[in-house]
């Protein structure tokens, strides 16, 4: 796995950590009897006499809290790249909804991962009701590659949600960018200390910053980072064409949430592996998948472009009955939908429909708990499961 704890970046000189980086990122220049970190901003407008100059005119366009928050994520998603802009969102598909909106026009052709969020499935109806030829392909093994001819915008997710497979984001990059296609990556489940997908050759970093960035289960919010100052002034665009803003309070406690991020991440994903360890040895469980595992199919990939692997693990016990009596009998699991929260949470992920999985399929995000006692609750309702 590539280096997890060091990069480029504004804070001082030099190589900075993650966890400097994310305790630090985005705060205003100090400023005597002044907050280290301001509280929100609710204004629906600001005062404007004259011409309209400066940088905030009216709530839908622009708040002083996103400011700080674009700048902390921009500073997360591409530490050291002023060039990079950072919008922020009501909710991770309000951000999807930009990129791919504000980017596709009628006749344009779009690659969609087959096996990505479930909520892309609905994305595709109303992008085929405007016009726009949509292709999907699995995540694994790059085969988005071999429909991507023509297509004006790749769509990736990696790992993918809630399979947990992983494709070469630089491969699909270049072939990409070698016949004028955009890309943009789902970076969620990964979150910028896991990778950065504009470093990989991407034009977009997307993702939910209601799961584990935020980490907290109380705040919906999006973002959107690029590199390219055309095509974020047309997400930009969409954003107030469409109104999908955060709320100042929204923004200021996902700024707040991302000063604990590299130690959230670094607990989380630490106790997702020894979780996906001990299940590795329960005879009942099958598609155990987690990127850490060494004999995971996404292993060699992810070891060289994530540098975190994440804290999701998914499995499948034989049937819905099983996999609805597992959940049950866990105390310190919750059954939640979402994922990268501090309080671990599972589901039976096909009792919402939309994604192409067994019933007895369950996705478990884990959470900050101690390794120990979630394992062994885990351990414990799969033996109570079972009886």
């Amino acid at each position: 796995m590539s280096d997890a704890t060091v990069g480029e970046g504004p804070v001082g000189e030099g190589p900075v950590g993650d966890g400097t980086r994310a305790v630090r990122a985005g705060l205003p220049e100090p400023v005597k009897h002044e907050p280290t970190l301001p509280g929100p901003v609710f204004a629906a407008h600001f005062h404007l006499p004259g011409e309209v100059t400066g940088p905030y005119s009216y709530g839908r366009d622009d708040n002083p809290t996103w400011t700080l928050l674009e700048n902390a994520i921009g500073e997360l998603e591409a530490p050291g790249r002023p060039d990079v802009e950072t919008l922020v969102f009501a909710s991770g598909m309000a951000a999807i909804s930009a990129v791919l909106f504000s980017q596709l026009r009628a006749g344009d052709a779009v690659v969609l991962p087959s096996d990505g969020y479930q909520a892309l499935p609905l994305v595709r109806a109303q992008l085929e009701a405007y016009g726009v030829e949509v292709r999907t392909a699995p995540t694994g093994g790059d085969a988005q590659l071999e429909v991507l001819e023509g297509a004006r915008l790749l769509w990736l997710e990696s790992p993918s949600n809630p399979g947990l497979d992983v494709c070469d984001i630089r491969r699909l990059a270049v072939a990409a960018h070698a016949q004028g296609t955009l890309v943009a990556v789902d970076n969620t489940l990964a979150t910028p200390l896991g990778q950065r997908p504009l470093a990989l050759g991407a034009d977009f970093a997307v993702a939910s910053g209601t799961k584990q960035l935020t980490g907290h289960g109380d705040v919906l919010l999006g973002y959107v980072a690029g590199r390219d100052a055309g095509a974020m002034a047309a997400v930009r665009r969409w954003r107030k064409i469409v109104g999908a803003i955060p709320g100042p309070m929204e923004a200021w406690l996902a700024h707040r949430s991302i000063a604990t991020l590299q130690l959230r991440v670094d607990r989380q994903n630490a106790t997702a592996l020894a979780v996906a360890e001990a299940l590795r040895q329960r005879p009942e469980i099958t598609g155990l998948r987690h990127p850490g595992l060494p004999d995971d199919p996404a292993h060699t990939i992810a070891s060289r472009q994530m540098r975190r692997y994440g804290c999701v693990v998914s499995f499948t016990l034989p049937t819905r009955a099983r996999a609805e009596r597992f959940l049950a009998a866990l105390r310190l699991v919750e059954d939640a939908t979402s994922f990268g929260g501090v309080r671990s949470t599972a589901e039976r992920r096909g009792r919402w429909g939309g994604d192409a999985v067994p019933e007895g399929f369950v996705r478990m995000s884990v959470g900050a708990e101690d390794p120990e006692d979630l394992v062994a609750d885990i351990l414990r309702a799969l033996d109570e499961s079972g009886r």
